[in-house]
């Protein structure tokens, strides 16, 4: 069976030190976890998008190299969900500003990830209270919603009811906590246009 399958993978990937590979390697890496066959389970893939990229995302003080960038995106685009459910839940979660994590997981967001995995980052977003940091993700989401990603160009995408339901709710509770913030009058407007038909 595939190593990558077994129980021993994070002491697999400790002993690879993956976690502190250069990072031109790392976009190797992520090239061949692509090719194998068959697919890793959702726990493997978890285990590896928080032994691959956690540290490096959560130690981030400037933008991210074009190789950490790429090894991202071609992470995410096979396995989206179990990265979500780790890294960008991890960094949602930070209670530190972290601008640098922030801006990546917006660009995440608009340019790599699929539709149903833009709704589960939403979701994450909605069990937290909201906060500075978290106002720019959900206007990234409500930009899918407008023109589609930028790597998967299909029809418009639309919010489910209850969760476009529940972004509401959020954004009227905690309203009077935001009322000097410009980003969150952004995103009421954006909602209000996105929106516009299903809001009174």
């Amino acid at each position: 069976p595939c190593p990558l399958c077994c129980p021993q993978l994070e002491g697999l990937c400790s002993f690879l030190q993956l976690s502190t590979c250069p990072e031109h390697l790392l976009v190797r890496f992520c090239g061949w976890l692509l090719a194998l066959t068959p697919d890793l389970s959702y726990t493997s893939a978890a285990v590896l998008a928080e032994q691959l990229f956690l540290k490096r995302v959560l130690s981030l003080t400037q933008p991210p190299s074009r190789h950490l960038m790429a090894a991202l995106a071609s992470f995410c685009s096979k396995y989206s969900q179990p990265f979500c459910r780790v890294l960008v839940a991890a960094v949602l979660q930070e209670p530190r500003e972290g601008a640098e994590q922030t801006k990546l997981v917006c660009e995440l967001v608009e340019e790599c990830l699929e539709p149903d995995s833009v709704r589960l980052v939403l979701s994450q977003v909605l069990e937290l209270p909201l906060s500075e940091k978290l106002l720019p993700v959900v206007q990234a989401v409500l930009g899918r919603q407008v023109r589609g990603p930028l790597l998967f160009p299909p029809p418009q995408e639309v919010l489910p009811p209850e969760l476009f339901d529940l972004l509401v709710l959020t954004l009227c509770r905690q309203a009077p906590a935001f009322a000097t913030s410009l980003n969150y009058a952004r995103l009421v407007t954006a909602v209000l246009t996105t929106y516009q038909s299903q809001v009174s």
